[in-house]
């Protein structure tokens, strides 16, 4: 088990008597890289800590092209462009590496500045028999993890884990004041297009609950259309992700569902899709398996399903029932702003941070 788990206690105080801020290089896989966010949205909120963050963002970023021709260039690419930040960091208190630099793959990571922190999310230890993923544990002086699931495996290869969630901007991220009323009852999932094999899962389930429904609209926000099998495109609203309208998106959901499979990967997943919709006030109906099932228990948040029937039934339910959609929703955004707000969590990763220099 963990040593140290950071959960959703008090908030630690802040440090007295610092004579300047901790400077901390941040490596991140850059604008591609959703996980990114684990480290870009604390810098502001930092700095009240005493903590500057630096980031180091790699423009070629952390996952290869499509096309494998094209990848040798890539790999040099991006370990090239690494040379000059991983040079600066050993001049920094901190280096933090938000994941691998290229992935499955260690390269430069060990001639980074020390003391190291290792920041993860995933359960990367399924690629490569898991070889990178400890490596990196035991290159590192501690590691910090998006969940529970997370901390067991990676305190296997390193004594020093603490569990840190992964943050939402509630600020930001929040339900819409004045809604305007709507005839359409919206169904909607954001999320990569890499993550559609979890959305076909509950295809025939959606598809079902589309035709009973002639109002409802199967929203999807990702970066390429989905291609369904049973669901007719007339009832599919895909929207292609933009970071500058995501909320709006969000907001003007009925439902926000997030399905995941049963297994070692999704067990690693730290549900911020989830906690987005929750954010926004929207009741979710997820697939009860790793995080997603620690956050329902902590709230009247939502829905679990496991089989198709159990999706069509929670969909019924949620969608004759306004009253049970508002209750949940105020719900969901009460246990964000409890155990999962930037402003929660920011102090955690200073405390964290701050420790591990020392």
């Amino acid at each position: 088990m963990p040593s140290t788990l950071i959960d959703s206690g008090p908030i630690p105080a802040k440090p007295q008597g610092a004579r300047k801020p901790l400077r901390v290089a941040a490596f991140t896989g850059g604008e591609a890289v959703p996980s990114r966010i684990r480290v870009r949205q604390y810098i502001a909120p930092l700095k009240y800590e005493d903590v500057e963050v630096t980031e180091f963002a790699s423009s070629a970023g952390m996952y290869p092209p499509e096309s494998k021709w094209a990848r040798p260039a890539w790999g040099v690419w991006n370990v090239v462009e690494h040379i000059p930040d991983v040079l600066r960091s050993r001049s920094f208190d901190v280096t933090l590496l938000q994941r691998e630099m290229l992935s499955t793959l260690v390269t430069l990571e060990c001639f980074t500045g020390r003391p190291r922190v290792f920041d993860v999310d995933d359960a990367i230890w399924v690629h490569r028999r898991g070889s990178c993923a400890a490596r990196l544990a035991q290159l590192s002086d501690h590691v910090v993890c998006g969940n529970n699931f997370l901390a067991e495996k990676f305190s296997l290869w390193n004594p020093s884990v603490s569990v840190l969630p992964t943050a939402v901007d509630t600020s930001r991220f929040r339900p819409v004041l004045n809604r305007v009323l709507d005839p359409r009852q919206i169904i909607g999932w954001l999320g990569l297009s890499s993550g559609y094999q979890f959305l076909y899962s509950v295809e025939e389930a959606l598809s079902h609950t589309l035709a009973r429904h002639p109002r409802l609209t199967l929203r999807v926000v990702s970066d390429r259309p989905p291609r369904f099998r049973t669901i007719a495109s007339d009832r599919v609203e895909f929207i292609r992700y933009d970071a500058a309208r995501e909320v709006e998106h969000i907001q003007e959901m009925t439902i926000g569902i997030m399905p995941i499979e049963d297994s070692e990967w999704s067990r690693g997943k730290c549900s911020y899709k989830m906690l987005l919709y929750m954010a926004c006030g929207i009741p979710v109906v997820v697939s009860p398996f790793g995080m997603n099932a620690e956050i329902l228990a902590q709230g009247t948040v939502g829905l679990g399903a496991r089989t198709g029937a159990n999706w069509v039934e929670c969909f019924e339910t949620l969608l004759e029932n306004s009253a049970l959609r508002e209750l949940m929703g105020k719900e969901g955004r009460r246990v964000v702003l409890d155990h999962y707000s930037v402003d929660i969590l920011a102090p955690r990763l200073a405390q964290t941070l701050t420790s591990v220099a020392a």
